[in-house]
């Protein structure tokens, strides 16, 4: 048996070899980036590598070594790709998109939607970013808000897309791929329910809880400690509230925001009945033209991959290899495919930024469908390249 430092200098040996064959191998690389880019070609060949990586993996007998050489190559060709994308952006071959800069981001004259009705945490969210003054316009639901900006009926529209607590607003992810619109801006809103009732109430008379299944959940804790009560799902915590005023019923109640309260007089029964103290919703400010701020730090995308092992680490690997900072990744099915999903990600950046153009064209070229959702300014948090 050979000594262990025998054994490791040989390896050290091996990694050498490994390494300098490695940029030998790079170093062809840019030689065929050279030209792909004179004859207008994509770096992305999927049928040669699938074709190459069975010939290379065969070349083992043990199912474990055949998945190693697997994973090297693939691994090593990946970041050929990457390579090869860089000289390319050199070249000024990025990945081109819609989207144009501006500094007037928002018109004095925006004409602005949200979902509820008054006192709604949406309305809250739109006089935080638009300014107090800011009355805007409500509509019922979230589709009807992305059609009024489908149907230039309105410039903008503040969407809740997703809470500290409860999570994800699925059905708004969906929205955002199935209408053209562009995210613009996000305002995060703390969240503190209330409960609320018509004047003179006792809390012992309360039977029905009404309020939106979200602030429900959020209240989760709260609501158990009172079984006798009924919970019922309602669009929104304003119109919940609303509700309880138009039907004159003590033994209704609403869950939502005090504001509410003295918009549609009604009483504090008690308040904070959230779960979590620290609680808060991000809202989106979605627009119908693709625009964004050159001081934007953050961006929205959404991509399909192929149904098949290793696609979704690979499609990550574009961010780890141009140093972008990932800061969300949430799964959606894809309608009519039965166990497929598309991914929404949020990372630093701006559309601007050399290693976030060399990120896209990797995707592009390497994903089903990629889609730019939005690049836009998020307070505290860096930039990926200025």
């Amino acid at each position: 048996m050979k000594d262990l430092l025998i054994l490791r200098d040989e390896i050290d040996l091996i990694d050498h070899e490994i390494t300098t064959l490695f940029l030998k191998r790079m170093a062809i690389s840019e030689e065929v980036a050279e030209y792909k880019i004179a004859n207008n070609k994509p770096v992305f060949d999927r049928q040669r590598e699938v074709s190459k990586l069975e010939v290379l993996s065969g070349r083992a007998k043990e199912s474990l070594l055949k998945n190693g050489i697997r994973e090297l190559f693939e691994q090593i060709m990946s970041t050929s790709r990457k390579r090869q994308y860089q000289l390319l952006a050199g070249r000024g071959i990025t990945e081109k998109t819609d989207f144009e800069e501006t500094e007037n981001l928002v018109a004095a004259d925006a004409r602005i939607v949200f979902q509820g009705t008054e006192g709604a945490y949406s309305q809250l969210a739109l006089k935080e970013y638009f300014g107090a003054d800011k009355e805007g316009r409500h509509v019922d639901t979230w589709r009807d808000a992305m059609e009024a900006i489908q149907n230039n009926e309105a410039d903008y529209a503040v969407l809740p897309i997703e809470n500290s607590s409860a999570g994800i607003v699925s059905e708004n992810y969906d929205l955002l791929m199935e209408y053209d619109n562009c995210i613009v801006g996000e305002q995060i809103i703390k969240i503190d329910h209330a409960l609320l009732a018509l004047p003179g109430t006792k809390i012992n008379e309360i039977r029905d809880i009404y309020s939106h299944p979200q602030a429900l959940m959020q209240c989760a804790r709260y609501l158990e400690a009172h079984r006798e009560w009924e919970t019922h799902s309602y669009k929104n915590t304003a119109m919940a509230a609303r509700k309880v005023k138009e039907d004159k019923r003590k033994e209704q109640a609403a869950i939502a925001s005090g504001m509410t309260a003295d918009i549609y007089g009604l009483t504090v029964l008690e308040e904070s009945v959230q779960d979590n103290k620290n609680n808060f919703t991000r809202f989106l400010i979605v627009a119908g033209k693709k625009l964004f701020d050159g001081k934007a730090n953050k961006i929205s995308i959404c991509f399909e991959i192929p149904h098949e092992s290793g696609s979704l680490y690979h499609t990550l690997s574009h961010f780890i290899y141009n140093g972008i900072n990932l800061n969300k990744i949430e799964s959606r099915p894809i309608p009519g495919k039965a166990w497929e999903y598309r991914f929404f990600v949020d990372f630093d950046g701006n559309l601007n930024d050399a290693s976030v153009k060399n990120a896209l064209k990797g995707l592009k070229e390497e994903t089903v469908r990629l889609k730019i959702l939005g690049n836009y300014y998020c307070e505290g948090q860096s930039t990926a390249e200025k």
